[in-house]
């Protein structure tokens, strides 16, 4: 159930994170991150509410540092794009995952050599399957540098997230894992007087991803709490895979042969931590 459950919340992030770059080739960046953060956040007030809200205090702060390294990773992430080269930029962001999976071993955790194996053939497949040919101009030292930070920031949020529901009260984990993406990102765009409307055409479909992206984050505490945090950190870090594939399927982008055998690499890893754990 673990292996399962980290693998449907890389499937819904894949698609959360295509759904989110779709909207932000036709509004600001800000706008998107703001408005789906802030539709996550109400759905998880709604579904705490339900179940009388009680907040535990451990796993709120796990939850709340992991989503500063989630809202920092994912500035980051898009500022990396912005000035950087993305042949670069994506395989150094993919690295991601290496941050949680490190931490937890360093922790203690001693999962299966075939599991750790299998892991560490999917991490690859991930890097290399979030690779592209382009050579758009940029500045290419500091893309990578911006890359490498969204990176450590991106597999704290993870690695904190998961503690987060190993150690507690899974959604008081989520909660604080949005209070804190949400707050850095509103505190940001106020900063930087960047718009956080987004058209109001887009609206509803840009709360979807916030549902989704809330969604996925559920799914991956679930498989934290039952699982090696070290193997299932990198079977839900697979959803670059899955977002290039949906580039393919519905925007016709095309895959490059390093990507085709970086998909066919997270597969055989998956199997092989799912036929041995």
């Amino acid at each position: 159930m673990p292996i399962a459950l980290a693998l449907a919340s890389s499937l819904v992030w894949g698609v959360a994170d295509f759904l989110g770059g779709l909207f932000t080739r036709r509004t600001a960046v800000s706008a998107v991150t703001v408005v789906s953060q802030t539709a996550g956040f109400a759905a998880l007030l709604v579904w705490l509410a339900a179940r009388g809200f009680s907040v535990g205090g451990a796993s709120f702060a796990f939850g709340l540092l992991g989503g500063i390294g989630g809202g920092l990773g994912l500035a980051a992430f898009y500022k990396a794009l912005a000035v950087g080269t993305m042949s670069i930029v994506s395989p150094v962001a993919a690295c991601g995952a290496v941050v949680p999976f490190a931490l937890a071993l360093a922790r203690g955790e001693r999962p299966s050599v075939w599991a750790v194996g299998g892991a560490i053939l999917a991490l690859v497949g991930a890097i290399l399957a979030s690779a592209s040919e382009g050579r758009a101009a940029g500045d290419r030292r500091l893309g990578a540098l911006l890359a490498g930070a969204a990176a450590l920031a991106i597999g704290l949020f993870v690695y904190f997230l998961g503690l987060g529901g190993k150690h507690g009260d899974p959604f008081s984990a989520l909660l604080g894992a949005r209070v804190g993406s949400l707050s850095l990102l509103v505190v940001g765009a106020l900063a930087f007087r960047a718009p956080i409307a987004p058209r109001r055409e887009l609206l509803p479909a840009i709360a979807l991803v916030g549902l989704l992206d809330s969604t996925a984050n559920a799914l991956f505490v679930f498989a934290s709490r039952g699982g090696y945090l070290s193997v299932v950190s990198v079977l839900g870090s697979l959803y670059p895979v899955v977002t290039l594939l949906a580039a393919h399927l519905f925007l016709s982008e095309r895959i490059t042969r390093m990507q085709c055998g970086g998909v066919a690499l997270a597969l055989l890893g998956v199997c092989v931590v799912a036929g041995t754990s």
